[in-house]
């Protein structure tokens, strides 16, 4: 729910309703994790290479089905980007409707405290609820039903691409070098190095230690595609 505050001021700004601001396409804590995702998605098809036994056509086929199976993927997490914004869209009309339909000032602040961060909303005294409460009655009737905007279908877009194209740089090594065994050590390097990046941009999103988080990730993600490799997937 937005909840604006003198002018175009946000006190939290996570979904678009009547006042015409709205977060960005895909925010870069989404970015990273959609790329993380795709990372784990096609080293558990990597990593199921026999370096003893893999053919050149075996190796075709593995890589046919991890981009394939990243493809898919995408377009999966994409519909679910797409409705997650249509639900959050829709809960937040109906919040609004909340407070202006509120019997008294003081229900109306609890409805707005709930649609703030608990932190936010334990510092704001009643004048300043008040505030935000005269504000979102002025604002223009929201629309009945919640509707899709092209910043949430450019969103859609974003997640695809970004599960999609992270298989690449995993799989370049076995496009252009014949020995299996070379290319799997090249590829394992590059996601290693991909997933310790994203680790590390987690880490500078959430203020804490980017290299050791890079580390931890690179780890973590190691663990879950030997994982998925022992269990089939």
């Amino acid at each position: 729910m937005e909840i604006a505050v003198g002018g175009n001021r946000e006190l939290n700004p996570t979904t678009h309703i009547a006042t015409q601001t709205s977060k960005r396409a895909l925010e870069p804590v989404e970015r990273v994790s959609e790329i993380w995702f795709g990372l784990i998605m096609v080293l558990t098809f990597t990593c199921s290479i026999s370096v003893n036994q893999a053919g050149r056509q075996e190796v075709r086929t593995l890589l046919i089905g991890a981009v394939g199976c990243n493809l898919a993927w995408g377009i999966i997490d994409s519909f679910m980007y797409l409705l997650g914004c249509f639900v959050q869209r829709g809960t937040a009309i109906a919040k609004l409707r909340a407070v202006r339909n509120a019997p008294d000032p003081g229900a109306a602040h609890r409805v707005i405290a709930d649609a703030l961060p608990p932190a936010l909303a334990s510092v704001l005294s009643p004048e300043e609820f008040e505030v935000m409460h005269l504000k979102l009655n002025q604002l223009p009737e929201p629309p009945r039903r919640p509707t899709l905007t092209m910043k949430d279908w450019l969103g859609a877009g974003a997640v695809f691409l970004a599960v999609f194209l992270s298989t690449f740089p995993v799989v370049i090594p076995f496009l252009f070098i014949n020995n299996v065994r070379l290319a799997l050590r090249l590829s394992n390097g590059v996601a290693l190095l991909m997933l310790f990046l994203t680790g590390y941009a987690f880490g500078l999103y959430a203020d804490h230690r980017p290299w050791r988080m890079g580390l931890w990730t690179a780890i973590l993600g190691s663990a879950l595609v030997g994982i998925a490799v022992v269990l089939g997937g």
